[in-house]
């Protein structure tokens, strides 16, 4: 069982390294990946644990690039941590969210539903691996009242398009992609089905993507096909995860989806190095 979509408290997932890999591990995964969003402070403890139980953890990262004022979500895999020029990308990734998370706030603020941003910030501030974004936003709400739900804090709120959605800042895809290989990893598009820019992923092939997520809890049937297909058309590899954050709202169980063994061994092949 394969999981390579994971988040954890490094990121806007609810459980921690060690709480992650437990539940991957009575899951019944056998091979995974942690991929937090602009950091890779999780993947040390989860590869450790791991590799004390035998299951093949590799290292990590969804990182978000911006293109026509939309998210696009980059997966690296295989990437060595310890690259200078990633380092300092992922640092100005996560200033860049800090930034965006007080304006979001002050837009609630405005809203008439004000939160309390302190803990998020403070968390983030003191630990500079920390990653924040809009699902502890859309936590916090909960936690005030002002939803029910994270879903509706984003559906109601903190959408593109919704009241106190703020643009986000960013690299273009072909640079992510550009930095993540450069760090000796391999990249996928995320959740392809999310963001509807299907004509754009052949000029990401062109520009290095090594993979589409094809395998993923907002993919149906038919739309696995298809990026299954696509994938085969642009001769990339696949990936596949259950992108779970332990937010009922936000994904599924580890291991809920998961990517072919066959799929897997080509993929792990292809890895430049480990």
């Amino acid at each position: 069982m394969v999981d390579l979509h994971l988040h954890t408290t490094a990121s806007d997932g609810c459980c921690t390294p060690t709480e992650l890999f437990e539940r991957a591990a009575a899951a019944g995964v056998t091979a995974m990946a942690v991929t937090d969003h602009d950091t890779t402070s999780a993947v040390a403890e989860v590869q450790a644990l791991a590799r004390a139980r035998g299951i093949d953890a590799i290292s990590g990262i969804e990182i978000t690039a911006v293109e026509a004022g939309r998210d696009v979500h980059i997966l690296g895999y295989f990437i060595d941590q310890d690259n200078a020029q990633l380092a300092a990308f992922l640092s100005r990734q996560r200033a860049q969210r800090i930034a965006r998370v007080e304006a979001v706030c002050d837009r609630l603020a405005q809203l008439g539903m004000p939160i309390d941003r302190r803990p998020m910030l403070a968390q983030a501030r003191e630990s500079g691996g920390r990653s924040i974004g809009r699902p502890q936003i859309a936590r916090a709400m909960v936690a005030a009242g002002h939803v029910a739900d994270t879903r509706e804090a984003f559906d109601k709120w903190l959408a593109a398009g919704r009241p106190a959605f703020v643009p986000r800042p960013g690299a273009p895809p072909e640079e992510v992609i550009t930095i993540v290989r450069g760090a000796g990893g391999l990249t996928s598009l995320a959740h392809p089905g999310q963001t509807a820019i299907d004509a754009r992923i052949p000029a990401y092939c062109l520009a290095g993507l090594d993979a589409i997520e094809v395998y993923h809890p907002d993919h149906d049937t038919a739309a696995t096909e298809r990026y299954r297909q696509l994938a085969s058309r642009l001769m990339v590899l696949i990936t596949g995860g259950s992108d779970f954050h332990g937010d009922p709202s936000h994904g599924l169980d580890p291991g809920s989806v998961t990517l072919p063994g066959d799929a897997w061994l080509r993929f792990r092949a292809a890895a430049r190095h480990d």
